[in-house]
């Protein structure tokens, strides 16, 4: 085991989906879902006294709600480490603006740095490589520049998403196409900790190239997707739903990680 040189006591991770964890399913863990930040509190808690984790992060939360929902009860956990990301579900709907929602951003960076505490923020994954959302990849790119002049004003750490070629590819994605999978998460995890400068014993995991399917199997493979996950996603926009809706915080309190059996 690698014992641990770094300067956090008390982690919380706010935001959506992605920071809950979905696609990660473990039902050992609080929420029944690991995810990337819940390994990276692992990490962080081997050899540490006394280190304690939070995790606000609720599904399918805008921006606005992490802002209004999830700043002050971090606050309230005096973190030393704060990790956000935030934004991805306003970028992926039709007719917002990267720039405004961006503005956003940066209120909530002004105010989590109200105590000085390092904060690590994502910039979005590189759609290209999808064939579902190839056509947001320069509305990514430009909420992603603007996350990087944040970052800069605030000196947040990034956990460059963009850049991480690994999760491009498919076979790190969960079956509903938004969220990534285990192996997704781990590398995001291997990430924030090389972002973080923690040493870890991690390991990279390479997937072999996807393999290829016919025409056919791919339209099948695309009527599957739109009936189990693309109408209902759409019915929730119209009916103005969310799929955290009456979903709470799985970590709401800052505590020892323990690890799942």
């Amino acid at each position: 085991m690698v014992t641990q040189q770094h300067p956090w006591s008390r982690y919380v991770a706010i935001g959506d989906s992605f920071t809950e964890g979905i696609g990660d399913p473990e039902p050992t863990v609080p929420g029944g879902n690991r995810g990337w930040a819940d390994r990276v509190a692992e990490v962080l808690g081997q050899g540490t006294e006394d280190f304690a984790y939070a995790n606000l992060a609720v599904r399918g939360k805008l921006i606005r709600q992490i802002i209004d929902e999830q700043l002050e009860p971090a606050l309230a956990l005096r973190p030393d480490l704060i990790t956000i990301s935030a934004g991805g579900n306003d970028v992926i709907r039709p007719g917002t603006d990267p720039d405004e929602i961006a503005a956003r951003f940066e209120y909530a960076i002004d105010r989590l740095s109200r105590d000085h505490a390092t904060i690590v923020i994502f910039t979005g994954v590189d759609v290209g490589f999808s064939p579902v959302f190839r056509g947001l990849r320069g509305k990514v790119a430009i909420y992603n520049e603007n996350l990087r002049i944040v970052a800069k004003k605030y000196d947040c750490v990034v956990a460059d998403q963009w850049a991480l070629t690994e999760i491009q590819d498919q076979r790190m994605w969960a079956p509903d196409r938004l969220h990534l999978n285990s192996l997704g998460h781990h590398e995001v995890a291997r990430m924030v900790l090389e972002a973080l400068n923690v040493e870890n014993e991690l390991e990279p995991m390479n997937p072999e190239p996807v393999p290829a399917s016919t025409w056919r199997q791919a339209r099948v493979e695309d009527f599957s997707w739109a009936r189990e996950y693309l109408v209902p996603w759409v019915l929730r926009r119209v009916r103005h739903q969310s799929s955290g809706d009456f979903i709470t915080a799985k970590r709401p309190d800052a505590g020892p990680y323990s690890v799942p059996d």
